[in-house]
């Protein structure tokens, strides 16, 4: 037996099934489900970091919708607070990197 205790894709269950094995899952809703979404968004950024492979910065977009919709947040708003943070801070375009302040 292998633990787990993580949110997984609505499919896996099933594949986990048609490989034989028998999955043991409940379903999180509520603040649970919210805090298991952000648990995931922070393990998905980590694969891609880690690989910086394409498929896992999908994962992480579709972790960030799951979010969106469970908050209930609009897209077009969240645009609207990224470019305005973008104004007033700047993007990471430039790929600068702080070392220190003195």
């Amino acid at each position: 037996m292998t633990e787990y205790d993580k949110l997984v894709r609505d499919g896996i269950p099933e594949s986990i099934r048609e490989s034989g094995e028998t999955p043991e899952t409940h379903v999180a809703d509520g603040e649970e489900y919210r805090r298991r979404l952000r648990e995931k968004l922070c393990e998905e950024a980590a694969e891609f970091r880690d690989a910086g492979d394409p498929e896992e910065l999908a994962d992480v977009l579709e972790v960030l919708a799951a979010i969106r919709e469970a908050e209930d947040l609009d897209g077009a708003e969240l645009e609207t607070l990224r470019e305005e943070k973008a104004d007033e801070r700047g993007g990471f375009a430039e790929g600068i990197v702080l070392e220190r302040v003195e």
